[in-house]
């Protein structure tokens, strides 16, 4: 009986202790995306990234990092495979615009943000953050400029809006 009573007490320490920890992950991701304008996005990128159950905030910025820089590059592949079959030479303009935005976003912005999180620079992260952004929006505007409609307007949005979380974020760090 004394075995049986230990081993509760032990399970119900145990489970206490994982759901405080719990609470406390939840509890910093939604207090730091309160801070963001895009929350949900915030959230939604958080949570299902395993990492953020043992990350603060440098680790979440670094999470969300990473987000930005797959999106982009998803976005930079649907590009290239739209360039492969577009006839429309405005189209094919703004899209190798496009391009060049993208590949500056990927191979500049966001690993100058990651390396500033790691080496506790959050100004250049918020710099970089903010020019991505800028490059995903440039290639939105593209569109508009050249009266075609964008045929990646959701992969902009994404890039765009989650530069704009990993800045919000970024910006805790000063």
């Amino acid at each position: 009986m004394t075995k049986i009573i230990s081993l509760f007490i032990l399970d119900a320490v145990f489970c206490f202790t994982f759901f405080t920890v719990s609470y406390s992950d939840i509890n910093l991701i939604q207090t730091n995306c309160k801070k963001t304008p895009f929350y949900d996005l915030c959230v939604l990128t958080l949570k299902s990234d395993p990492r953020s159950s043992t990350a603060d905030v440098p680790g979440l910025a670094r999470i969300v990092a990473d987000s930005v820089n797959a999106k982009a590059i998803a976005t930079l592949n649907q590009i290239s495979a739209l360039l492969k079959s577009v006839k429309d030479p405005t189209l094919e303009k703004a899209l190798e615009g496009c391009i060049v935005s993208y590949n500056t976003i990927i191979q500049a912005d966001i690993p100058v943000a990651i390396d500033a999180i790691e080496k506790n620079n959050p100004k250049f992260a918020v710099q970089s953050a903010t020019d991505a952004g800028n490059e995903a929006q440039a290639c939105e505007n593209s569109f508009a400029e050249k009266a075609s409609n964008s045929p990646i307007f959701s992969g902009n949005k994404a890039v765009h809006d989650l530069s704009v979380v990993l800045q919000s974020i970024a910006s805790l760090l000063l």
